[in-house]
């Protein structure tokens, strides 16, 4: 295909139902991949346990400073359950309008890397840290503030629909992911210091802040780095198949098109200008001197 037809921008009502159809496939499987209780227990203790074994278990110290610190916690908590759903659209939003010629990429970069992670949520279904028992040191805090926001004690979920989301989906951390994937957009794109630095600071403080919520362990969010770097691997082939599907589907629906067209007497093809006939130098109108000369040849009336 050529390089024009790959780098034009996307039409945006079509963007918004293929990011609308993604984020169902994503809901619904995510709700779909739950596993029995006592599996999700203990993949969540076992990474736990790893994660001592090398002195990476931070949850425990950022999970007490936020739930001895209000003030801490309470923003902690509207990071963790609004920021992936605001920040991200924008910056969908702002590489569609700003850089048209980048945004097929990193639009598919993101979907393919949000369909892996499904994936892992599928074949390793999680207990985070705050679903443990409580002798374990972890306190939820979204639980604990539920009273100063929307949510309630299950996960970000507002107060009565937390039987709709899969509270053991938490490897890999797609919150992490996500932040990742806007923190390059912005470094990579952003033509100020502004935006590169909230690039470096978005992904940093969404680890400290699922960590100190209780709501992932730091492998979760190493595995959501992993998946993004994945996705960024089969973005480019996933593309070439989704053009090579494309191409078939145009060539099908032309054909079609250009039956009809021949049946109601037109032709599918862009119809040319000139007719057939042909302007030499000096003629304004195709064929204007052949009828001046013809008109020439007439006889004069007999007078």
């Amino acid at each position: 295909m050529p390089r024009t037809a790959m780098n034009r921008r996307p039409r945006w009502w079509t963007e918004l139902l293929l990011v609308a159809v993604v984020y169902a496939a994503y809901s619904g499987g995510r709700l779909l991949a739950r596993g029995d209780v006592t599996t999700a227990v203990g993949h969540g203790l076992a990474i736990l346990r790893l994660e001592e074994l090398l002195h990476l278990d931070a949850e425990h110290p950022l999970n007490r400073l936020f739930t001895g610190t209000p003030a801490l916690g309470i923003p902690a908590d509207f990071a963790y359950a609004t920021l992936h759903y605001l920040v991200t659209p924008a910056v969908l939003v702002w590489l569609f309008r700003r850089r048209p010629l980048h945004y097929r990429a990193a639009r598919t970069w993101l979907m393919v890397s949000t369909l892996l992670g499904l994936v892992g949520f599928a074949l390793m279904p999680t207990c985070p840290p705050r679903l443990l028992d409580a002798g374990y040191g972890f306190v939820d805090t979204m639980a604990q503030f539920s009273a100063y926001g929307w949510w309630g004690g299950e996960a970000s979920a507002p107060r009565g629909l937390g039987g709709m989301t899969n509270q053991y989906a938490a490897m890999p951390s797609l919150h992490v992911g996500w932040a990742l994937w806007c923190g390059v957009m912005l470094w990579r794109y952003g033509r100020t210091p502004l935006p590169r630095a909230l690039g470096v600071a978005y992904p940093l403080l969404t680890v400290v802040v699922v960590m100190g919520t209780a709501n992932h362990y730091f492998l979760d969010a190493v595995a959501g780095c992993a998946v993004m770097g994945l996705g960024l691997v089969l973005a480019r082939p996933a593309m070439r198949g989704a053009d090579r599907l494309r191409g078939p589907v145009l060539e099908r629906f032309g054909g079609r098109f250009g039956r009809r067209s021949a049946q109601d007497g037109t032709t599918g093809a862009s119809p040319v200008v000139s007719g057939g006939c042909e302007t030499s130098a000096g003629e304004r109108i195709p064929g204007q001197r052949a009828r001046s000369a013809s008109a020439d040849d007439t006889p004069a009336p007999a007078r």
